[in-house]
């Protein structure tokens, strides 16, 4: 990436796609999102906002912090997108307990707020919907490392013309 504002293009294009799909996806085609896909969108919205607030620092000494956020906000994405793609392929029978944790909190109060974009219904290990034998977790976990790795590239890029 030779343009120091190339990562943060990316990353946002990208993450602003996959929410705005994401809503369309359950609009349209009826699908429940569960909290573990409304913590990922939640994390796509977040790398949105670390981009947009990268992009005017692209040349500024504080560009690696706002790269290494964006690595950090990516790699929670990982995780979270992973452990669902466990639960969908190995552990299909989990449910949730009877207290609910904090992040399962968060995204109960953020589905009361905004119930367009963070709604869940669904249930993690239902993987629902399918696209080339992919759920949506195991294209997730996807587009979460494509990010990870533009973020790196964004590092590389940076020392290569420095």
């Amino acid at each position: 990436m030779r343009r120091p504002r190339a990562p943060f293009l990316v990353v946002l294009a990208i993450s602003v796609a996959l929410v705005a799909g994401g809503v369309l996806m359950a609009e349209f085609m009826r699908l429940a999102a569960c909290p573990l896909c409304i913590v990922q969108r939640m994390l796509y919205l977040l790398l949105a906002l670390l981009a947009l607030l990268g992009l005017p620092l692209a040349r500024h000494p504080l560009r690696p912090v706002m790269l290494t956020t964006i690595l950090a906000a990516a790699g929670t994405g990982i995780f979270v997108a992973g452990y669902q793609v466990w639960i969908q392929r190995f552990a299909p029978d989990t449910s949730c307990s009877g207290r609910m944790t904090w992040w399962e909190e968060l995204v109960d109060w953020a589905g009361d707020e905004i119930p367009l974009l963070f709604k869940a219904s669904g249930l993690c290990s239902d993987p629902a919907w399918k696209f080339l034998g992919l759920s949506i977790a195991d294209w997730s976990l996807g587009f979460f490392t494509l990010l990870f790795c533009v973020a790196i590239c964004g590092f590389l890029g940076k020392s290569r013309h420095a």
